[in-house]
């Protein structure tokens, strides 16, 4: 790919910065894609746009598109080919090493070019995280990997440690660089020494409420931007920056090495003794344990117009130890409120991810706390993925044998969790509403006898079925099993 970079300028207060023409050798890079992934990027950006304001013009209480980029998660392959199918514009990813979350399956080299091919391939952003606290170790060996992301064109690094960030600008030009919500990045003065480094994109601190939020960005020329976390889990610290898991397990499994096991999400009895009547903290008990350490989850769904308002520019969501249904689900329901569609319409698909009590953060005051052992619930079950599906051929006749208007549908699927025949589906499918369907007929593919057999239901994990839909699915939408 070619590339180019071109230089912003270094003051960050409010209008100077515009004003201002000066430049130096550590000033902000600003990445600037090749002209054919523009022109990609455009295409599938106008395709979301022409499809959001045909559903917009088809509902009278849809609003117009928000003007905010979708970030989602992929902490493996199949989680990225599910963020690009239900919608995401930028996708956010990390390698074998120096990401903050060590236990998801990640992407080894092979498969960070073949992400970026694929990504690109369908007008949607890479950013890879490089955001861990960094040992020397780490930058010795870090310049030779940073040319290897920009040399397969990844679009963007989410980066904390100073020296990593030095080591982009030097390493991988062509890589624009974001500064960690690791940075804990909250005041002007702060995104303009940031931005001066290189930085192209400031992730904020999870600790900003709206109203902080919007002050910054009209602190801040229009060039350098703002990205907010909108859905996922929440830390009990400060940006992530914990100590509780190095002490309690060791440093190998540390917060800022993107190894924590989460202390925080355990049962605990806190206990101060030197002043119990004055150092106390109200505990709430389940009958079995106090979880006076443990944070709701985020959700902003309801609120993007008040976070668009505010000059975000993209929300990303978190959740890159989680699954491909989570990124499915979530990512679609974004996308919908994103392209106009009422929150109250897609809220319900958040609650058949696995998740905690849902609160809206920082941005409205102080967060809640989650008052019991409701670590995680969900009220759906994923069934399997759809692998292809074409009309059903003339001649044979639809379970029942009754015609039904428009036709049916036989698709192919892989089963990732057993459901019997006379079941309730639900389909997730991108940009569509939930649709709902007996499973009335299935047939399972014989590998031995290679022929497919009837079968009684979608019962054997990883193996591929046949069932009939009266409506047509695609390639990576999902059936589901409501509990």
């Amino acid at each position: 790919m070619t590339m180019h970079k071109s230089q912003c300028v270094p003051s960050c207060h409010g209008n100077d910065m515009q004003n201002k023409n000066e430049t130096s050798d550590s000033g902000s890079f600003l990445r600037r894609t090749s002209a054919s992934f523009v022109q990609r990027g455009a295409e599938a950006s106008h395709e979301r746009e022409f499809r959001a304001t045909k559903r917009s013009d088809a509902r009278p209480d849809a609003t117009r598109p928000l003007p905010m980029r979708l970030l989602a998660p992929a902490g493996g392959p199949e989680q990225l080919r599910q963020a690009i199918h239900f919608g995401a514009d930028e996708v956010y990813l990390a390698g074998e090493r120096w990401g903050m979350r060590a236990r998801s399956r990640n992407f080894t080299r092979e498969q960070l070019a073949d992400a970026v091919s694929e990504a690109h391939g369908a007008g949607v952003a890479v950013h890879v995280t490089l955001n861990t606290m960094m040992l020397d170790r780490d930058i010795d060996e870090l310049p030779e990997y940073l040319h290897f992301l920009d040399d397969i064109g990844v679009d963007a690094a989410i980066a904390a440690d100073l020296g990593a960030i030095a080591l982009l600008r030097e390493h991988a030009p062509h890589v624009e660089i974001h500064a960690s919500t690791q940075d804990s990045i909250m005041n002007a003065r702060a995104a303009e020494e940031y931005a001066r480094l290189g930085a192209r994109r400031l992730v904020l601190a999870r600790e900003m409420s709206l109203a902080e939020v919007a002050e910054l960005r009209r602190r801040l020329p229009s060039e350098l931007e703002i990205e907010v976390f909108a859905h996922g889990s929440m830390c009990m610290a400060v940006s992530g920056r914990c100590l509780l898991s190095s002490e309690l397990v060791g440093r190998g499994r540390g917060a800022s090495f993107g190894a924590c096991t989460q202390p925080c999400r355990w049962g605990w009895t806190l206990v101060e003794e030197s002043q119990p009547d004055v150092r106390r903290l109200p505990v709430e008990y389940d009958g079995q344990w106090s979880y006076i350490l443990s944070s709701n989850d985020l959700c902003m769904l309801g609120h993007l117009d008040d976070l668009a308002a505010a000059g975000v520019d993209a929300i990303k969501i978190e959740g890159r130890a989680k699954g491909a249904y989570y990124t499915a689900c979530v990512t679609n329901a974004y996308r919908h409120v994103l392209d106009g569609e009422p929150a109250e319409r897609w809220a319900g698909e958040l609650d058949a991810v696995s998740h905690r009590p849902y609160s809206t953060g920082f941005f409205y005051g102080n967060p809640t706390q989650n008052p019991g052992r409701v670590e995680y619930e969900r009220d759906r079950l994923m069934v399997a993925t759809v692998e292809r599906c074409e009309p059903v051929p003339p001649g044979i006749a639809r379970p029942g044998g009754i015609a039904r208007p428009g036709g049916d549908f036989v698709a192919e699927v892989r089963c990732r969790n057993k459901v019997d025949v006379g079941a309730t589906l639900q389909v997730l499918s991108a940009g569509e509403p939930i649709r709902e369907c007996e499973l009335v007929r299935v047939e399972h593919w014989d590998a031995g006898c290679e022929s497919w057999e009837p079968a009684g239901g979608i019962t054997r994990a990883m193996e591929l079925y046949r069932v009939w839909l009266p409506f047509s699915v695609e390639e990576l939408d999902i059936l589901c099993l409501k509990a």
